[in-house]
């Protein structure tokens, strides 16, 4: 029966992730995911490296600190992959924050990136607002520019997950998840890959099925805890016409949440929402209300896509975040990634709530710190600051 230091659950960018660090670290990793690589929420995000300028309202400063960071290594280390974007913020009369607060919060941002590449910020002269896109000058008063990334969240994926490989993991794919036995050295575990059923044992088990997390669970024992999440939808809606000049971060007239418009693969992509999602993980779809919010939010600030309807978005597509379960707006609720494990000082079971896509790295390097004492010594043979990522 193989043999594995840690085992893998998931090939999002979660789980990439961790199996880099993990075949970084030296350690035999094997992969097992169920259809594809950024199957699920990884190919469904914003398509954003950011540090998350909108937590600061919230007080989540280490997780700004943190994703700014990890945004500054993945410039360096994936240039091909992730981009430097200007990023447009208008404000107008009837905007719920004003410019001193906007211009607090950007000197916050800049210093908890530690006034780097990508850090600074400034407002755009009212005579150039006419180069914004057709962007509605009536009732602005006042436009910041400043900058974070954008990157292809799928190709992102498939080159961590790759880099894990030439690291020396081994992916299992399409292998679905049977069974798995925690006993008092580690886990045994089957599958079923291409029909047949595979047993093999590993130290460490890692779920990072995102919103299957409790399905995976289910599959394990002894029964293990359900932690109470919720699984919130985000839908997006890619539309003819392409934004050039930049990305814009505006703000939706009916709640006050954030909205971007950005250019994508020579069109215009506009999203996200937030809603309550109960149901299939692998049923979801952009609901005819999210589509109206999105296009009346598009119409308010750029009047030239107004005439659209439904019936004329290019492509729309719905991802699933997961939250833990809390009353309140779902935009409220604080982002940190979090783990459960089945012990807490040798964990032979650790899974992964929630994640942003930004923060890939630095979740599976909190994840090796979660499990080292449940793994064999080993000698690394990268270090994943470092590790360049290149697309296909």
């Amino acid at each position: 029966m193989a043999e594995y230091d840690v085992i893998v659950i998931g090939a999002g960018i979660q789980g990439s992730g961790v199996a880099q660090a993990a075949a970084a670290a030296g350690h035999r990793v094997l992969v097992l995911e169920q259809q594809h690589p950024a199957y699920g929420t990884s190919s469904r995000s914003s398509k954003l490296i950011h540090g998350g300028l909108r937590y600061l309202e919230t007080g989540q400063f280490h997780l700004v600190r943190e994703s700014l960071h990890e945004r500054t290594l993945m410039l360096k280390n994936a240039p091909e992959l992730v981009t430097l974007k200007p990023f447009y913020i208008p404000l107008y009369r009837q905007t719920r924050r004003q410019p001193w607060q906007i211009r607090t919060g950007l000197s916050l941002y800049a210093m908890l990136g530690g006034f780097q590449t990508g850090c600074s910020f400034s407002s755009v002269k009212r005579s150039q607002w006419s180069q914004l896109d057709g962007l509605n000058t009536q009732g602005l008063h006042h436009v910041f520019r400043y900058y974070d990334a954008q990157t292809d969240d799928a190709l992102l994926t498939q080159a961590v997950l790759r880099s894990a490989i030439q690291l020396g993991a081994i992916l299992s794919m399409p292998a679905r998840l049977e069974h798995a036995q925690l006993h008092s050295t580690g886990v045994a575990v089957t599958y079923i890959e291409r029909g047949q059923s595979q047993s093999v044992n590993a130290k460490v088990l890692i779920n990072a099925t995102g919103p299957w997390i409790n399905h995976t669970l289910q599959c394990i024992t002894p029964k293990q805890p359900l932690p109470s999440i919720d699984l919130v939808q985000g839908t997006h809606l890619i539309l003819p016409g392409e934004i050039t000049q930049g990305i814009y971060y505006v703000e939706s007239p009916r709640d006050g949440r954030a909205i971007f418009v950005m250019p994508w693969q020579g069109q215009t992509m506009i999203g996200t929402t937030e809603t309550r999602y109960r149901g299939d993980p692998a049923a979801v779809r952009p609901l005819q209300a999210e589509i109206n919010y999105l296009l009346q939010t598009l119409k308010l600030y750029f009047p030239a896509y107004g005439h659209y309807t439904a019936n004329e978005v290019a492509k729309s597509f719905a991802g699933l975040r997961v939250l833990p379960s809390g009353s309140g707006h779902a935009f409220r609720r604080p982002r940190e990634t979090l783990f459960t494990t089945d012990n807490a000082t040798r964990p032979r079971l650790l899974s992964i709530l929630g994640g942003k896509l930004t923060g890939w790295r630095a979740t599976a390097a909190k994840v090796m710190h979660r499990i080292e004492h449940s793994l064999p010594a080993r000698r690394p043979v990268a270090d994943t600051r470092y590790l360049r990522l290149k697309p296909e």
